[in-house]
Formats: structure tokens, sequence, C-alpha cells
């Protein structure tokens, strides 16, 4: 059975920081890229970052310079450290799991940055 469940969610103030965890079970989770996308009320769900199998890594423009992605494979966990938070970051986070056309999506934690 595949999970994948994110936590560090929470609130925060404006500029301040938070770091989600995503811990995978049921995969080898090497061999998988791993995303963070996030859904606000009322909007579609967005990519916010990714880190590939390999360790690379990519960034949503509105992201770059603030959000961190990394991962510890031999905790099969993917962070998302995330720096300098404003009011329009607050959403629910999920993590998810690509392989080919395999795909797992975790429950979402709530971020919520206050002004």
């Amino acid at each position: 059975q595949v999970q994948l469940v994110e936590s560090g969610g929470g609130s925060v103030q404006t500029g301040g920081s938070l770091r989600l965890s995503c811990a995978a079970s049921g995969i080898i989770f090497s061999r998988y890229h791993i995303t963070w996308h996030r859904q606000a009320p009322g909007k579609q769900r967005e990519l916010v970052a990714v880190i590939y199998s390999g360790g690379n890594t990519n960034y949503a423009d509105f992201v770059k310079g603030r959000f961190t992605i990394s991962r510890d494979n031999a905790k099969n966990t993917v962070y998302l450290q995330m720096n300098s938070l404003k009011p329009e970051d607050t959403a629910v986070y999920y993590c998810n799991a690509v392989l080919a056309n395999t795909n797992y999506w975790g429950q979402g934690t709530q971020v919520t940055v206050s002004s």
C-alpha cells in the first residue's frame, strides 16, 4: 500500500518560515520524482517545486529564492523549506510522487500566512 504523508504545516506571520515534510512508504522512493503542489481556496492546484530522482530541482517563479526542495532517500522523505512566507502562499500543500505513468498524492497539509 502506497502512502504519502505530509506534515509541518501551520500558521505563521508574513516573513516567517515553515518546513514541510513528505514521508513515503510502499514505493521504491529513490526512483520517483517528487513534486510539491499547492491549492488555495477557489484556485486551481499549482506546481510549486520538483525534485527529480537524480536530485535536480526546479521551482515555480513565485517561490524561487524563497523555497528549497530537498530529499533524503534513506528516510524516504522530501522536504520543502519555505522562507519569507507571504499571505499569498496560504494554501493546502500536497506532495506527489511520479514515475512514468504512476502518480501518487498525499492528503495535504495546510499552510496559513497572516499579514
